[in-house]
């Protein structure tokens, strides 16, 4: 199911040609994360002044808020090129490394998303890269084997990450600069899907677009692919022009409801509220109940369930709050087990 839900966050592959043409192209362009961008901002011109490459970036936060974006909009702004891109996972050994930052030019970016899934072998390799450029690989002998050092360009690499509390102190601590992406504001998304709309050449009425930003669960990933099932919508079932009428039908088709919660979170919710009589529940179980992986409970579904207060976590596992109750119309037992001081949206 997650793979399909048109309101993950997750990146899919239909979502890249379009994506790549809506995508800011300077920090300028930028819609929210305003404290990011003013920093961000600063130690790029800094930098540029000095004419010396960034320091080490880390970006974390929940999937589509614009990590990948950034790594291009400050490869554009400082290199007038796009960065090195890899991921976490693709690095599965020493040598993949090595093949990566040997061919890296000096000043140029390296991009590698989902940074947490480095082998442990590989991270290590990466400490002296990202201090002192330089890379020392062992060239493989038993006793006679021999260590041989390679010297690296000054480079910058731009780490990504949804689960930061799975980095190693090591690896964080070799960021020059870590910055933490939230979500968006209805009025920041409404301004991103209005540009999204007049890239694509798509026209538009009234509250129309208004309608998708405040079901894009603070995402700008989720809003462009919201808009373009709205217009395919709009296409075939009408005249091509998205009213507001035509964004609440395509929508209820997707069956996204009027908070940007779809099938899967209401299954969530109601499978802690009812099986679990609202919790606490802890996420293996809540995984084992629904037939859904672990990571893509804690991944997909519960950053926007947490963020807007229908869940919160406690030592004890998960809990439903009053107001996920009223959202799905299930009466509140006579009494909600008070939250815990250890208890957490995040």
């Amino acid at each position: 199911m997650p793979r399909d839900r048109v309101i993950s966050s997750q990146r899919r592959t239909d979502d890249e040609p379009v994506d790549f043409a809506l995508r800011p192209r300077t920090l300028a362009e930028i819609v929210g994360q305003r404290a990011l961008v003013e920093k961000l901002n600063i130690a790029m011109s800094a930098a540029a002044q000095r004419r010396e490459p960034l320091e080490h970036i880390l970006l974390d936060g929940p999937p589509g808020l614009g990590k990948t974006t950034l790594a291009f909009v400050i490869a554009n702004e400082m290199t007038q090129k796009p960065p090195r891109i890899t991921s976490g996972p693709s690095i599965a050994k020493q040598a993949d490394l090595m093949a990566l930052l040997t061919n890296l030019e000096a000043g140029e970016i390296l991009f590698i998303d989902e940074i947490h899934r480095l082998p442990k072998i590989v991270e290590e390799c990466l400490y002296t890269a990202m201090e002192d450029f330089r890379v020392d690989f062992t060239i493989e002998g038993g006793l006679g084997g021999r260590v041989v050092n390679f010297r690296l360009k000054r480079f910058t690499l731009i780490g990504a990450t949804t689960r930061a509390g799975l980095l190693t102190g090591a690896l964080r601590d070799r960021f020059g600069h870590r910055f933490h992406l939230d979500f968006y504001n209805t009025d920041e998304l409404s301004t991103i899907v209005q540009r999204s709309a007049s890239r694509l050449d798509v026209k538009w009425t009234g509250e129309a677009l208004q309608t998708i930003a405040t079901r894009s669960r603070g995402t700008p990933r989720v809003a462009n692919r919201l808009l373009k099932r709205v217009r395919d919508y709009a296409q075939v079932r009408g005249d091509g022009l998205i009213t507001p009428d035509a964004s609440e039908r395509a929508l209820e088709i997707q069956q996204v409801d009027q908070l940007g919660l779809d099938e899967l979170d209401r299954h969530y919710l109601s499978t802690l509220i009812r099986v679990y009589q609202g919790g606490p529940a802890g996420i293996d179980a809540l995984a084992a109940t629904m037939g859904q992986e672990r990571d893509t409970l804690e991944d997909v579904v519960e950053p926007y369930l947490l963020q807007i207060g229908f869940v919160i976590r406690t030592r004890q596992g998960r809990q439903a709050t009053r107001e996920a109750y009223d959202h799905l119309g299930i009466p509140r037992p006579a009494v909600i087990p008070a939250v815990e001081d250890g208890a957490t949206l995040f």
